[in-house]
């Protein structure tokens, strides 16, 4: 954290030639288990990382506020009236402004600013660094204007910004852990109540490897909806108002009703997916609580399993990454995290054995492959804050 923090102040002299007055942080996170079940108000079980997003800033004169990114190498000019509307083409900057936008509507009135932002959780990653973002420039608001949203709020609010202006139609994980999360603790959310139980993740003998492979697929943009589209078409012909309150009897038992269909195949397995992981993911809280390493690694395998035949969003780079991990003494358990098509892999390995299996999983994939992967241990972090 002091490296990026310096690294960002100086960034933000040298823009600016003043020191900044604010300093806040929210980090990424990795979800340990749960994908795609949060729109279909089920499970997820995320953790804060240790890579953030950190923004300085200061006052500016003017009706309009100045945005630097250091990793997009660019500026952007902010509405801070409460003026502004949802573009047609979204951008970087879209999630400030959204964000900016919907506080602003909920009463948080800051004046406008100038601020330099710069982050470490790799963007397309499956990381969540859009969240992290969104959070940030909500954390700002709150050190700038003295007033504190209330924690769903505030997550609600960030949401908003990237359905409406990134054109992302999220679910509630990415900023209510990025909001919410607590050092030492992974949290089980019920996305319907937006509840969290928090679950110690505190053994010294197993740490969690993130893995990025640095790949992402070009997509037509409609893979994340086409799938949201498909569970609600599931949750239709089951007779169920999410995909949360179905069961897996209930959907052998209607079987015939998607083969009716022209998606049918799809709608079905789509809905088998999110059954089975919203069951995984609870059993994984409960054997995470008793450290049951083994019964972790077998919900972790068959997660990743479900992704790849029934939710049909890994490609043969992240399968690769998996396979190989799977086959690597000290692994206790892998699966993608995140959206799909690319980005990460998360692992629960024996921490005594962590170069080992560094070494032995980025060299493998990168002799399978010709990528470079990129490898990280991380802890789990706290929630969004303001630094100074």
């Amino acid at each position: 954290m002091p490296d990026i923090i310096d690294a960002t102040k100086a960034a933000f002299v040298e823009q600016y030639g003043i020191d900044p007055v604010w300093f806040v942080a929210a980090p990424g996170r990795v979800n340990l288990i749960g994908e795609h079940t949060d729109y279909n108000d089920g499970f997820v079980f995320p953790m804060a990382i240790e890579r953030c997003t950190v923004i300085a800033a200061a006052p500016q004169e003017g009706n309009k506020s100045t945005v630097f990114s250091v990793n997009k190498n660019r500026s952007a000019v902010i509405v801070s009236d409460g003026s502004s509307r949802p573009p047609e083409r979204s951008s970087w900057s879209s999630y400030v402004q959204g964000t900016v936008q919907y506080a602003f509507e909920a009463g948080f009135k800051p004046k406008p600013f100038k601020a330099v932002l710069n982050s470490t959780v790799p963007l397309g990653g499956g990381l969540s660094s859009s969240a992290s973002l969104e959070v940030a420039v909500a954390t700002l608001i709150e050190a700038m204007t003295g007033q504190q949203f209330e924690p769903v709020q505030k997550a609600l609010i960030c949401q908003k910004a990237e359905h409406s202006y990134a054109k992302m139609p999220c679910g509630i994980m990415d900023q209510l852990i990025a909001v919410m999360g607590q050092s030492g603790h992974a949290m089980l959310l019920d996305c319907r109540s937006k509840l969290p139980q928090m679950i110690p993740v505190d053994d010294p003998n197993v740490s969690v490897l993130i893995v990025n492979s640095n790949v992402k697929h070009v997509l037509t943009g409609s893979e994340y909806p086409d799938r949201r589209r498909q569970c609600e078409k599931a949750a239709q012909l089951l007779g169920v108002p999410m995909l949360r309150d179905a069961t897996l009897p209930q959907l052998e038992s209607s079987r015939s009703r998607f083969e009716q269909e022209s998606e049918g195949d799809f709608c079905y397995r789509r809905a088998r997916h999110v059954i089975t992981e919203n069951d995984r993911t609870t059993a994984m809280a409960s054997a995470l609580t008793k450290k049951d390493w083994a019964t972790c690694g077998q919900l972790m395998g068959a997660s990743h399993q479900s992704m790849k035949d029934d939710f049909e969003i890994t490609c043969p780079e992240i399968d690769c990454l998996v396979e190989i991990a799977q086959n690597t003494p000290g692994v206790i358990g892998t699966r993608m995290t995140g959206g799909g098509f690319g980005g990460c892999t998360v692992s629960l390995i024996d921490t005594s054995q962590t170069e080992h299996i560094l070494s032995a999983i980025t060299s493998r994939y990168q002799s399978a492959t010709g990528i470079e992967p990129a490898a990280f241990v991380t802890k789990p972090a706290q929630g969004a804050r303001i630094l100074s």
